[in-house]
């Protein structure tokens, strides 16, 4: 329905927001930042043509004069193929992400005592061979409310936490580095539990003996790789969620993040049927996971999230989409439109990218590999702007002979392979599921927002490793 000014379709989302960003390194603070910001965002079709900007003045007069500059700016826009929405349920709701502690609870003192806490722990963890380790702590309260021409209405209160290490470990000449991202859609009680500071110096530990012991091994012969968790994340968000993204393939991204090697598997087959990987291999991306980094219940276009399974039993199932791309495809939105601002454009965006668990342990992927790898972490990671050619650097790796994980660790194994081959080689996925957080950039101006990248441990046969 028309507007009074002959819109087709307009979008409100006001933000209210709160960040936190302390920063320290070996213990001593580097920044301390707090940020509050509110503002509106709106979005205006006009004649085919899709507008937004942005305002934090909130008087009326400000906002009427942002709608008139995007009608403005819409009229004199031409394009070849006009946009158009896909139909969506009408929907009035309210969510928030549950909290215990909420952050202005929280002293200062606390958030930092925190930090020089685990910096302490860190080295003395570690003997000293931990060098230099940086801390990022940051909390965000976010309110917002969303209203669309269609009647639609969406109300979130969002708290988010998040803690990223850089740790540096030299010994004898030799170097490594882990960077390890750790989040939850929850307040300060998810930081004040015992096993976050734990899982963290633990990798501070393997990092540490991965840099004494780790040795040049040479593989003659494809091998048998099992990879954990922390492999398997960012293989499911590099190599399958960004190019699931619908408007890469249609080629919005392509000057900024990138195009996607779909677009050819879908000229020559329909979704659905074109063949990824072996029938035991699917991926999902899923908002709704409650206190996950990539958590919501309804995206910025007041659409209900769901699970997504980006691949299905080996098959290419469906795409990420929000309003535009999802009548694009003649097909419905599944809640992937995001933003990480009120001053940004809501666009295609991932959450929580898997691999879906399977029935066996890690041990049992194990026992039955002659000779192989078991890949616990990365050091690197580097992918082509399609999506399809990658490479992935071991970081903590154990040779693994006759069905046994032995003491000899082998440093950094080159895997480099396409997303096919990585599909096509999983025969076996355990039925256990670690957590990681990772901030995904997308689109210019640059817009980060909070994903997880964890999953289960993947047997991949017949790798080649450098």
């Amino acid at each position: 329905m028309e507007g009074k000014k002959g819109a087709q379709y307009s979008e409100a989302r006001f933000v209210s927001s709160v960040d936190e960003n302390y920063i320290a390194r070996n213990g001593q603070f580097l920044s301390i930042q707090e940020k509050p910001t509110q503002g509106i965002g709106i979005r205006i079709l006009f004649d085919g043509c899709m507008s937004f900007g942005s305002t934090d003045r909130l008087e009326r007069i400000a906002v009427e004069n942002l709608i008139d500059s995007l009608i403005r700016s819409a009229k004199q826009t031409n394009r070849e193929e006009p946009i158009r929405l896909s139909e969506e349920k009408t929907i009035q709701k309210s969510w928030k992400a549950p909290v215990k502690v909420p952050f202005k609870d929280v002293s200062d003192e606390e958030k930092q005592d925190f930090m020089k806490d685990l910096d302490r722990d860190i080295k003395e963890g570690t003997g000293g061979i931990i060098k230099n380790s940086v801390v990022f702590l940051s909390t965000r309260k976010e309110d917002k409310y969303i209203a669309t021409s269609d009647g639609s209405s969406i109300n979130s209160n969002l708290s988010y936490i998040s803690i990223l290490t850089v740790m540096n470990a030299a010994v004898n000449g030799k170097r490594e580095q882990r960077l390890l991202g750790l989040g939850s859609a929850s307040g300060w009680e998810w930081l004040k539990k015992k096993s976050i500071k734990k899982r963290i110096v633990k990798e501070a530990k393997k990092l540490a003996k991965t840099v004494t012991n780790a040795k040049n091994v040479q593989f003659k012969k494809p091998i048998d790789v099992v990879v954990s968790g922390d492999v398997s994340g960012i293989m499911a968000h590099e190599n399958v969620g960004h190019p699931s993204e619908a408007d890469r393939i249609r080629g919005r991204e392509g000057a900024q993040a990138g195009e996607s090697f779909y677009k050819d598997l879908m000229e020559e087959s329909e979704i659905g049927k074109v063949k990824m990987g072996n029938e035991n291999v699917s991926i999902i991306d899923d908002p709704t996971m409650r206190g996950s980094p990539g958590y919501y219940l309804y995206d910025d276009e007041c659409v209900k999230a769901r699970k997504r399974y980006l691949v299905k039993d080996g098959y290419l199932n469906e795409l990420l989409l929000n309003r535009e791309y999802a009548h694009k495809f003649g097909t419905s939105s599944n809640a992937a439109s995001r933003s990480n601002s009120y001053s940004r454009e809501p666009i295609v965006r991932m959450s929580n990218t898997f691999f879906e668990p399977g029935e066996y342990t890690k041990e049992e992927l194990i026992e039955d590999v002659e000779r192989g790898i078991l890949m616990n972490s990365f050091t690197e990671w580097n992918i082509d702007d399609r999506r399809f050619h990658s490479k992935y650097v071991g970081l903590e790796a154990y040779l693994i002979k006759d069905g046994k994980v032995t003491d000899t660790m082998v440093k950094r194994p080159v895997l480099e392979l396409t997303t096919k081959s990585i599909l096509q080689s999983i025969d076996a996925v355990s039925k256990d599921y670690v957590s990681r957080m990772a901030s995904c950039g997308k689109s210019d101006p640059m817009q980060p927002v909070p994903v997880s990248v964890g999953g289960p441990h993947l047997r991949m046969r017949g790798i080649e490793v450098r």
